[in-house]
């Protein structure tokens, strides 16, 4: 009962895909969760192209709405809206929802997920690892997949280290119907007065996800924020359903993905796009690509997966983002022009990829005389 092919510690969008993945491929394979879904997670939920396509053959997804239209300010200004007419640019979704599909269906992919099984420990033998829980019980496997955050005992274990830490804050807020219908189909990005933040309003039916996020250390100013952005919509004085924060890690190039016979995805390797801040298509794509290696003993084949198809994105987000921290209001204004919006479009419909767009002539170009 506690000795399996495959062992993922960790039951998000990575680790679910992981055990999809090596159920999938033979695999006798345990997902262990600490929590038990469906739990609320604190994430804007906005599914890029990306996303969609990682789940596609997996599950129906729970929308609460389809986006066609952005708005974008810059700190509260110079407001415009562009929208796209060929279908939706993001999908969104309530974590709780989204996550508790990505669980069925690794079960019925065949596998096990045992929750509320917190994982204390990690140690490796020559040809197992051994997962000590919290009721004292020990699991053991022959590749172990660690997808339990940044701060949890996998990334510990393997030894992630991270370049940037950001804190995000973010409220949900019911609503009336005459707000609702006034959000649908629309988000809000507003890019902030702290370098590298910005803001958003994601709908979801009845509720309005609202959000900010800034670098690690200006806690106080990022709060203020919010409060001034959440003012600012006309907001204030909605109790919120859910009211927290979390701490968004990214690796550093050379970070390590494994150690041993235990691999890292999603958050836990941090793996997100550094610019947006955009985790949820690294968690499903690196999940999947550590769920398959796993399954066919092959760690070395993850490693080289995630060099080649996510680490370019990553460096173009860097590239990005340095230069958005400088000039904001130069990134707004080209985001109202047909090229900008074109670019920005094509990203979040998953037709385009930062690490493809930013190597064209014209853009590397741009992000030269940005510094």
């Amino acid at each position: 009962m506690n000795e399996w092919d495959v062992a993922v510690v960790g039951a998000g969008p990575a680790g679910l895909s992981a055990g999809y993945a090596a159920a999938r491929a033979g695999a006798r394979t345990l997902v262990l969760e600490r929590a038990e879904h469906p739990r609320y997670k604190t994430c804007g939920g906005g599914l890029i192209g990306a996303s969609l396509t990682a789940v596609a053959d997996r599950i129906e997804v729970p929308a609460d709405d389809r986006v066609d239209r952005l708005t974008f300010t810059l700190d509260g200004r110079r407001g415009f809206t562009r929208r796209h007419r060929d279908g939706s640019l993001l999908t969104m979704v309530r974590r709780e929802r989204f996550d508790d599909r990505l669980r069925e269906a690794a079960e019925r992919a065949g596998a096990e997920v045992r929750q509320r099984a917190a994982v204390r420990a990690v140690a490796q033998d020559p040809d197992r690892v051994r997962l000590r829980l919290a009721d004292g019980t020990e699991v053991s496997a022959a590749v172990v997949v660690g997808a339990d955050g940044s701060s949890g005992v996998t990334a510990r274990h393997v030894g992630v280290a991270y370049e940037q830490v950001d804190l995000g804050l973010e409220v949900e807020l019911p609503v009336p119907a005459e707000v609702a219908d006034r959000w649908r189909g629309r988000v809000l990005l507003d890019w902030g007065p702290l370098p590298g933040s910005y803001a958003w309003v994601f709908p979801k039916g009845d509720r309005l996800t609202v959000g900010v996020i800034a670098g690690r250390g200006e806690g106080e100013r990022t709060r203020r924020y919010l409060a001034a952005f959440v003012d600012r919509l006309g907001l204030t004085g909605i109790e919120p359903v859910h009211d927290s924060g979390h701490l968004t890690r990214c690796r550093t190039e050379v970070s390590p993905l494994r150690r041993g016979r235990v691999l890292v995805a999603g958050d836990a390797a941090g793996l997100l796009e550094p610019w947006s801040r955009e985790g949820i298509s690294f968690a499903l794509r690196s999940g999947a690509l550590a769920g398959s290696a796993a399954a066919d003993g092959d760690p070395d084949r993850y490693v080289a997966a995630v060099t080649a198809d996510l680490v370019p994105e990553m460096r173009a987000g860097r590239r990005l983002l340095a230069a958005f921290e400088k000039h904001p209001g130069v990134f707004h204004g080209l985001l109202g022009t047909p090229p900008g919006w074109r670019m920005f479009s094509r990203f979040c419909r998953g037709e385009a990829s930062f690490a493809r767009t930013i190597d064209r002539l014209p853009v590397r170009a741009g992000l030269a005389l940005l510094g």
